[in-house]
């Protein structure tokens, strides 16, 4: 489960994201226009350390794109090229914005969504001591049994960046769909979302042959 807070974040992610996203290679839309928060996931970090959310956004006209992000209260050692940015949280103080693909808690949390679907996370905030679930936004359906024993990965071992952005471990490769589009799914196990305004569900991560 993933606890929120009702806080401020100072810049917010949107703006985060409206600097960082034009900088990838697989970026499509309007430089500089708004971007428009399409739909969200999260995953449970079972250490309860890392928040892990995944964004589907769109800049201006432009196609959905898929932004999936770690929320750090520390740097992450050796990852500066994959920082998004930092940002001040009203509670939890300063925040470091990763993208998640390059984060070893991510890999794992994916891996069981795409292999074992694990599902996503249940939101919820805790209100003068009593839990109030969140409703998802949309919905994830993942590959195989849920409920099932997460397949071990590994140690991540390689990202390349592009869409899909590739990310391999030492027990399983993945790949995390940039611009997520209706379609054939293009493996056995395959992660697929869809929301109210896009009920045609959309590929957005898979499990790649070895």
């Amino acid at each position: 489960m993933a606890l929120l807070h009702r806080a401020e974040l100072r810049p917010t992610k949107l703006d985060l994201l409206a600097a960082w996203l034009p900088t990838r290679s697989w970026f499509a839309g309007t430089a500089g226009a708004d971007l428009t928060r399409l739909a969200t996931y999260r995953f449970d970090d079972p250490a309860g350390e890392v928040g892990i959310e995944t964004l589907l956004v769109r800049a201006g006209d432009g196609p959905v794109l898929q932004v999936p992000l770690t929320y750090r209260g520390a740097p992450l050692p050796g990852a500066d090229q994959w920082l998004v940015g930092t940002t001040e949280h009203s509670v939890l103080g300063p925040r470091w914005v990763y993208d998640a693909c390059a984060d070893p808690v991510y890999l794992p949390a994916l891996a069981a969504a795409v292999l074992a679907g694990a599902g996503q996370a249940e939101e919820y905030f805790e209100v003068n001591g009593e839990r109030e679930v969140r409703p998802p936004n949309m919905t994830v359906t993942g590959g195989g049994t849920r409920g099932a024993e997460p397949p071990a990965v590994g140690t991540l071992r390689e990202v390349v960046d592009g869409d899909p952005t590739l990310i391999r471990a030492e027990q399983a490769d993945l790949a995390v769909v940039r611009r997520p589009s209706p379609g054939e799914l293009p493996a056995d196990a395959c992660l697929t979302g869809a929301w109210p305004n896009q009920p045609t569900p959309l590929v957005l991560a898979y499990a790649l042959p070895r």
